[in-house]
């Protein structure tokens, strides 16, 4: 077996305890961590559960035919033996795939971010394009998707899409659709029939672990300021753009208006 995955059964039996705890359930953000994690490990956990339990039938097995006498029963065990040494080949196949897949086995959460690069209205339209081939991927796998920032654009394109992927195996699935994505094709916005080649950018997070933390008001410094780039006399003759910096930790946060 290999360690990796007897550790993740471990934390996963820890998990289990946990959850029967009365201290645990008597705290909800802590029982909402421990089951998230819990989901998270469950299908893994259980298949090295089953791979344990075949390991000792097989040698269970084998000592008895080994040991039988009478020729029928011996016959028998060794049928036994070969069935369950068939069925543990086929979950250890499996189980090295998901050591191969890393920690993205596990994860079942995601952020997506979509953005409109070089092309103008083509390019918002083939970010579209992208957030609506990934919504039905997810709708197919039984993955919940749930926006969290949407920018249209003029011509029913996106400017840019934030949304969350939930579901098993949905990190291990999308994590390497992360780049830079082309298509050369005659656009909507094209009268003329020219082929145009647009960009679109995408980027997979894993879904961080929720920690609370204090920011205090003394931590905080806040300017604002006149925005720039372009915008009219509105951003650029007032203060329209607001800096937050984060003094302890040197984290800045800026926003301005635009045109």
């Amino acid at each position: 077996m290999f360690p990796t995955l007897q550790a993740k059964l471990e934390r996963f039996e820890e998990l289990e305890h946990s959850l029967q705890d009365s201290a645990v359930l008597a705290d909800s953000n802590l029982l909402q961590q421990i089951q998230r994690e819990y989901g998270g490990l469950a299908r893994l956990a259980l298949k090295v559960r089953e791979f344990n339990r075949l390991e000792s039938e097989v040698a269970e097995a084998g000592r008895l035919a080994a040991s039988e006498a009478d020729a029928e029963l011996r016959a028998y065990a060794e049928e036994e033996v070969q069935r369950l040494e068939a069925e543990r080949g086929a979950l250890q196949t499996e189980l090295e795939d998901i050591v191969l897949a890393g920690d993205a086995a596990t994860r079942g959460s995601l952020i997506m971010e979509i953005r409109a690069g070089t092309g103008g209205e083509e390019a918002a339209l083939f970010a579209r394009d992208l957030y609506e081939m990934y919504q039905k991927y997810a709708a197919a796998h039984d993955w919940k998707c749930e926006v969290l920032e949407f920018s249209p654009a003029e011509m029913g394109g996106v400017r840019e899409v934030v949304f969350s992927v939930t579901g098993d195996g949905a990190y291990r699935h999308l994590q390497f659709e992360s780049g830079g994505h082309r298509v050369q094709r005659v656009p909507e916005t094209e009268t003329q029939g020219r082929v145009h080649t647009s960009l679109a950018t995408v980027a997979v997070l894993p879904e961080a672990t929720e920690v609370e933390i204090e920011i205090r008001d003394e931590d905080l410094k806040l300017d604002t300021m006149r925005a720039g780039g372009p915008g009219g006399q509105k951003v650029n003759k007032i203060e329209s753009a607001v800096r937050i910096t984060h003094l302890p930790s040197g984290i800045v946060v800026k926003c301005q208006d635009e045109k």
